[in-house]
């Protein structure tokens, strides 16, 4: 295929979260014709629990572009209004609902999703979030077309990005999400054109990124302070990681691995630091605890908290029967 004017290929998009919004806006700002987005419906947020349309959602209405929020992409009168705006392409990007090969096949190009790993390592809900927990080195963006399988489809554009011990899940989302939106714009053009071919996945390799739970949230003292440290980067912002003591629950929002050789138990608060002692007997290790906040109250650096709480040198804090796999 030819080249073609941005404004003549007629696009749906379908995201709802913020890390979509970047791509959309960037689609809208090329001058794509983007006949209608596709988001999840609004709901209830705040106190008041005032239906509140999502970011996505927001943006298109703000540049007029038509939105639409059916619950599912299953039912008749759903693939009807899909095929009825007369796609030439669809681009997904954390949508949040299985496209039916009804849809799938509607666009006359198909449908292409930016997914938030280097494809096939973390397939499925929450790579951005894995990579970091699982100790990745490196991760990126993978625009790929969408088969009926979860993240299996083709491969046609990636893109890398470190992942360094600063790291948090919010800062590489933010990244993700600015990559994600340049590539698709370069991906887009060469994908129509036919100077990008589509590569299958290798068969090697395959990881998943299952949906986080608050359930993976507690940090266990008997991993060592690489993991949990990890751990607690992977889970900023959402659902974080935390500790227990007494009747309170302590959120960790940052912390730093430190040297402190085989001293301590597992648990065992070393200073006055916030320094807590890490991993099995044979891999001791330690984790300094940077920023802290106890339920209902503000983030604060460990300095300030331990003015008005007390987790004195040798408080030995309690930790799990068994360790989380972080594959």
């Amino acid at each position: 295929m030819t080249q073609q004017n941005p404004s003549s290929l007629r696009l749906i998009f379908m995201g709802t979260p913020e890390f979509s919004v970047s791509a959309l806006k960037a689609l809208f700002d090329a001058g794509y014709d983007l006949v209608g987005v596709y988001c999840q419906p609004p709901k209830p947020m705040g106190r008041g629990y005032k239906l509140t349309p999502t970011p996505v959602h927001q943006f298109a209405e703000s540049m007029g572009i038509p939105v639409f929020t059916p619950k599912s992409l299953r039912t008749p009168e759903a693939q009807e209004q899909f095929r009825s705006l007369k796609p030439d392409l669809a681009i997904v990007a954390a949508y949040g609902l299985i496209l039916p090969k009804e849809i799938l096949d509607a666009p006359t190009h198909g449908c292409l999703n930016i997914h938030g790993s280097i494809l096939p390592r973390w397939r499925g809900a929450a790579p951005i979030q894995r990579a970091i927990m699982a100790g990745d080195a490196q991760t990126g963006i993978t625009i790929m077309k969408m088969d009926e399988g979860l993240d299996t489809g083709d491969m046609l554009t990636v893109a890398t990005t470190p992942i360094t011990s600063s790291t948090t899940a919010s800062s590489l989302h933010d990244d993700l999400a600015d990559i994600g939106a340049k590539l698709l714009l370069k991906t887009i053009p060469g994908y129509l054109e036919g100077s990008i071919h589509p590569q299958v996945q290798p068969l090697e390799g395959v990881t998943y990124a299952h949906k986080l739970t608050k359930a993976e949230s507690q940090l266990n003292w008997l991993r060592p302070a690489t993991e949990l440290d990890c751990q607690i980067r992977g889970l900023t912002p959402w659902p974080g990681a935390y500790f227990t003591w007494g009747d309170d629950i302590l959120k960790v929002g940052q912390a730093h691995i430190v040297d402190v050789g085989s001293t301590g138990m597992a648990g065992e608060v070393l200073d006055d630091q916030l320094t807590v002692a890490c991993g099995p007997s044979s891999q001791r290790s330690a984790l300094r605890i940077d920023k802290i906040q106890k339920s209902g109250g503000k983030w604060l650096s460990a300095q300030d908290f331990l003015r008005g709480y007390t987790l004195p040198k040798g408080t030995l804090l309690p930790g799990l029967e068994s360790c989380p796999a972080t594959s």
